[in-house]
């Protein structure tokens, strides 16, 4: 009887340890970027980007984000957002440049940046990041190792492609991707996964 029990008992503990799991992976948190064209909800990758994800949920909890914009985008390319500057429009001509302050140690690793995947933009130097991102609008294998990929959108994908179309002229420097009209992000919440319906 013992050596059934033994199993019995095993059994159970395999079962508790399966439930214990679902349930950490459901109470992991996602963020919520709430911009004037909608909602874009993304997850994080805290196995390999865990210092990014905690630097962002840390920007985001503080209300760092509130008000600021995607000041850069390029139609099939990616969407920019995050700098403390754009919430000031006497400083356009500074927008791309702020930060919170301080740069974080790059995080680069093997997941392919493809559409919907948030990464941390940077300068030339890989440990330059702060708190500007950018979510990609299509694949660009060119990023990948380069820049810190740190999550992927799981809802918005309409909103994603909403702000990835916003008319664009030239910025200061000549690129095309200034928008015509100002795409806020109004707030971003962390929040657990299971409360996103």
């Amino acid at each position: 009887m013992f050596p059934v029990m033994k199993q019995l008992f095993i059994i159970i503990a395999l079962s508790f340890g399966a439930i214990s799991a679902n349930l950490n992976a459901m109470s992991k948190d996602v963020a919520i970027i709430k911009t004037t064209e909608g909602d874009l909800v993304l997850s994080f990758w805290d196995d390999v980007a865990p210092q990014t994800v905690e630097n962002f949920k840390k920007l985001a909890k503080s209300g760092f984000y509130n008000g600021t914009a995607f000041h850069r985008i390029i139609k099939g390319f990616m969407i920019q957002g995050g700098d403390p500057l754009t919430k000031d429009a006497a400083k356009k001509d500074r927008w791309g440049t702020g930060d919170p302050g301080y740069k974080i140690k790059a995080e680069f690793n093997e997941k392919p940046h493809v559409r919907g995947v948030i990464s941390m933009a940077r300068s030339q130097h890989p440990d330059s990041a702060g708190s500007q991102f950018f979510i990609c609008l299509a694949p660009c294998p060119f990023l990948d190792r380069q820049y810190t990929g740190f999550g992927e959108l799981t809802k918005g994908d309409d909103v994603l492609e909403k702000i990835g179309n916003t008319p664009v002229t030239a910025s200061g420097h000549g690129e095309r991707s200034s928008p015509t009209k100002r795409v806020e992000i109004k707030s971003v919440e962390i929040v657990p996964a299971d409360s996103v319906k």
